[in-house]
């Protein structure tokens, strides 16, 4: 009984703010941060919001393998958003989902990590796998993937452009890099 109360809260709560958000009068930009300090070698410690933890790299490379890697974490976002995304929309659309399961993949090439060849730093592809248990014809659940895909902010981060901006300061004054 839980889960359907559960359920039943999401949806009033997606409903509302739905409503509020289509209501309106300018656009509502969220704004969302991390704060991370470097602890020592690879290892760092990551702040948001009341959340704390550590992200580190394997042994292979130098880490101390305490947290994931940064590159997972991204692999994770993705994961996590699509599962939130399809909660979402199961409920905005009406369809039913008993669960959804992602695995994420992603390639890259660690020369350009370590500057050893001029290639990219970043992932060369990402793939991912949904696994998405419900009583709905595929007619209905293709309809769920197509809406999910469409409003999924990680996807969306992963698959267009974004303009990243830094600044850089020494000993707290700014720096041209």
């Amino acid at each position: 009984m839980a889960v359907l109360e559960q359920v039943d809260r999401l949806g009033s709560v997606i409903e509302q703010v739905r409503t509020d958000l289509g209501n309106a009068p300018e656009p509502p930009i969220a704004t969302f941060s991390a704060s991370t300090s470097l602890v020592d070698d690879y290892r760092t410690s990551v702040q948001i919001r009341d959340f704390t933890f550590e992200v580190d790299e394997p042994p292979q490379i130098g880490g101390t393998d305490t947290g994931p890697t940064p590159v997972e974490l991204v692999l994770a976002a993705l994961g996590t958003c699509q599962e939130i995304v399809y909660a979402t929309y199961a409920r905005t659309l009406g369809i039913p989902i008993d669960g959804v399961d992602v695995t994420a993949e992603g390639r890259l090439d660690l020369r350009g990590f370590f500057g050893v060849a001029d290639v990219p730093a970043g992932f060369q592809d990402v793939t991912y796998t949904v696994d998405i248990a419900s009583s709905a014809p595929a007619a209905d659940i293709a309809r769920l993937v197509e809406a999910v895909n469409a409003h999924c902010p990680v996807l969306d981060i992963l698959q267009q452009p974004v303009t990243v901006h830094g600044a850089f300061r020494l000993n707290g004054e700014t720096i041209e890099a």
